[in-house]
């Protein structure tokens, strides 16, 4: 059985759509959404309601928890006052424009989605088993892993959050981070997804997928949002030459 999970779509019409051709081109048996569909881009209810439309099973990621209760914050860690300051920006703009169908909406997805998939058991989060905000990073200490490994009650756990796809097995639980649609963070601009394939030798594979970037960016600076938020998808979420 071959499952399409993507994540992190933040407002990002353009590349959303380029991620849904792709994968009806490719013709999964599944396909499910980690969560964050919203906040940083100028797109929020057109995601939304994309997302409503196609009926994809989707987990509440911290962003979509804090629009769509109306939070005085999204749960982002951020680590610089610049950093927190442009997160709060973006925050206030999207609870602004999100209708109040669309935060209805996002009140009630999943906290988390078990399934079997072939005699395989696999948990779907947004940040970890443990929490929605937590950043589960490659480097994390090993230790941490095996915590999660031996407390998940799965042999597969695929989650987002972090915007940089990479798969870790530790005591046999393979962990999937699936990258992101919207704002990857991991130096390509190109909107990420991963497929499972859960009968084939090398069972993950990570998509990335070109889309109408400039499209995206244009309505960041036509927008009222930061428009280092479009210098960001820019440049992959990483500082470096931007693509053209």
């Amino acid at each position: 059985m071959r499952v399409a999970i993507f994540s992190d779509i933040h407002g990002n019409l353009p590349a959303l759509e380029a991620v849904l051709a792709d994968v009806a081109r490719r013709r999964p048996d599944a396909m499910y959404c980690l969560g964050d569909l919203v906040g940083y881009g100028p797109f929020p209810n057109e995601v939304i309601e994309r997302i409503r439309s196609e009926q994809i099973p989707t987990i509440m990621g911290n962003y979509d928890d804090g629009v769509g209760y109306d939070r005085d914050e999204c749960g982002c860690a951020y680590r610089e006052p610049d950093e927190r300051r442009l997160g709060d920006l973006s925050f206030t703009w999207t609870k602004a424009r999100v209708t109040v169908d669309n935060k209805t909406f996002l009140r009630q997805l999943h906290p988390h989605i078990r399934t079997e998939i072939d005699s395989t058991r696999v948990l779907l989060v947004h940040g970890s088993p443990r929490k929605i905000n937590e950043y589960l990073f490659e480097d994390r200490p090993i230790s941490s892993f095996q915590r999660l490994a031996a407390s998940s009650n799965a042999d597969v756990v695929v989650f987002g959050h972090t915007h940089e796809p990479y798969v870790k097995v530790v005591d046999a639980v393979r962990f999937v981070n699936v990258g992101s649609v919207g704002k990857p963070k991991d130096g390509n601009w190109h909107a990420c997804y991963a497929i499972l394939d859960f009968a084939a030798s090398t069972p993950t594979e990570f998509i990335r997928i070109p889309y109408d970037l400039k499209s995206v960016t244009d309505a960041i600076r036509r927008s009222e949002l930061p428009g280092e938020f479009a210098a960001d998808l820019e440049h992959g979420g990483r500082t470096g030459e931007p693509h053209p």
